[in-house]
């Protein structure tokens, strides 16, 4: 039985969807501005994990992620850099699938983009007009009126009557309160802009989300999902303009990732902790990535260090050595009690951690029997790694995991095979101290061998 912690209610509900064995699943995708960061893989590596442990779980997802590619920061450095803004963000988009491929995570099954949807949108405002939920300024722009909807700040916990003016947001002149957003913002001359009813214009960042929901789920989403820093005010504000737009727009559970600090700090450019996604994948493997973003549990804040890193490789590490050398072939993975801990775990609000343990109990099982019996450590294998694929780990080739290959110069690879070429000749020889000096010479490289029957491998230390 799945439960799910539901932002909205604070705590861990049975999961039910709305319609059986299907499940709609949104959440909010990458401003595409510059390039992915640490913090953009945590969230999307949680969602990945999620969507395919539903879709394991036998459920029809229909998953989209949106693409926000019109935007204040996205207009700005258009006109700073002199770059076309369509020609960014096309740049932009590409960089990001470059990324996230890299890191394994899957596509959704639409990635509509923002600007695809303007007139959506268009209408979305004029209703939201109609219905008196919204006004337009002096300037032209189309705010929406936090006034007209009383249950504003349930979502993200925040009581209207504490946010004092200007405390939380800006104080604006062309707002009746403080609170109220922009829907549609009127555009300068040399801004990208569109046609619409108030004038040539650009969206407002709250209304996209709602409209591209409205559009392909019709306002019904089992999962709506986004990093903890959009809780407020951009899914608070989400979740108003939906229901006025349509009172019977339902979420059914809200779900976000905590926040990804660097060092025990906030990562910001300001202090220049910001590491972008593409940095990391060449200096570690992407699982070793993925490991260490899941290995807290996705709703807990998480510490970002080359510390955590290294202690994630030698994690993932240990369960690769385990897989190391076996031949994981079964007919079934029923009948084990380390499968009904899995489930267990993943039904308790995806708890990875949890399972992680698990992972290094079924790893030292096998280290066992090993020695003990091949055929269950067969088994046993065969079992860790189809579980652990089905959240995107252990895809790998053990050998190659180990040996680090893509860390490793081609000169370097060339020694490493030319000094255990030279030893097999001198065992061959039976030049047993030849031999042993070259394993400790390999030794003194972090290679660390492993004598077959009728080969040796290695791997790195």
């Amino acid at each position: 039985m799945l439960k799910i912690f539901n932002t909205l209610t604070r705590k861990k509900e049975i999961f039910k969807s709305i319609e059986k064995n299907k499940i709609n699943l949104y959440v909010c995708g990458v401003t595409v501005y510059d390039f992915c960061h640490i913090g953009h893989g945590r969230t999307f590596v949680a969602f990945d994990m999620i969507m395919r442990y539903l879709r394991y779980s036998g459920f029809q997802v229909k998953y989209i992620r949106n693409i926000t590619d019109i935007d204040d920061k996205i207009v700005l450095k258009s006109i700073k850099e002199k770059i076309d803004l369509n020609v960014l963000t096309s740049s932009m988009i590409k960089e990001m699938h470059k990324d996230f491929f890299s890191l394994g995570i899957l596509p959704p099954d639409e990635e509509p983009c923002v600007t695809n949807h303007i007139n959506h949108i268009i209408n979305m405002i004029l209703i939201l007009l109609k219905k008196q939920h919204a006004y337009i300024n002096e300037k032209n722009d189309v705010i929406f009126s936090v006034d007209s909807y009383p249950y504003y700040g349930i979502l993200s916990g925040q009581v209207l009557k504490s946010l004092k003016s200007g405390s939380r947001v800006p104080l604006n002149n062309f707002k009746k309160n403080p609170l109220d957003f922009v829907l549609w913002k009127n555009s300068k001359k040399e801004e990208h802009s569109w046609h619409s009813p108030w004038g040539k214009g650009r969206p407002g960042w709250h209304i996209e989300c709602s409209t591209i929901t409205s559009v392909f789920f019709k306002n019904s989403i089992d999962i709506h999902g986004g990093g903890s820093d959009l809780l407020f005010p951009h899914h608070e504000n989400e979740r108003s303009q939906s229901i006025c737009f349509n009172k019977k727009s339902i979420v059914n559970f809200w779900m976000h990732t905590g926040v990804l600090m660097v060092n025990n700090k906030k990562m910001s450019k300001s202090l220049g902790n910001v590491y972008l996604l593409r940095d990391v994948l060449k200096n570690y493997n992407a699982e070793v990535l993925r490991y260490f973003f899941l290995s807290t549990h996705y709703r807990h804040p998480i510490d970002y260090s080359e510390k955590n890193l290294q202690q994630s490789y030698t994690s993932l590490k240990y369960l690769y050595t385990a897989l190391y050398n076996t031949n994981p072939n079964s007919d079934t993975i029923e009948g084990s009690h380390f499968i009904d801990d899995f489930h267990q775990a993943m039904n308790d609000d995806f708890n990875t951690p949890t399972v992680f343990s698990i992972f290094f109990k079924l790893a030292k099982e096998i280290n066992f029997l090993k020695k003990q019996n091949m055929f269950k450590a067969n088994k046993l294998s065969f079992i860790l790694r189809n579980l652990a694929n089905t959240l995107g780990f252990l895809l790998q080739d053990p050998e190659s995991f180990l040996q680090e290959k893509s860390r490793l110069t081609e000169s370097m690879i060339k020694k490493i095979e030319y000094l255990i070429n030279k030893r097999n000749i001198a065992r061959q020889c039976k030049l047993w101290k030849e031999a042993d000096n070259l394993r400790k010479t390999l030794l003194s490289l972090d290679i660390v061998l492993e004598d077959l029957h009728d080969k040796t491998i290695w791997r790195k230390k």
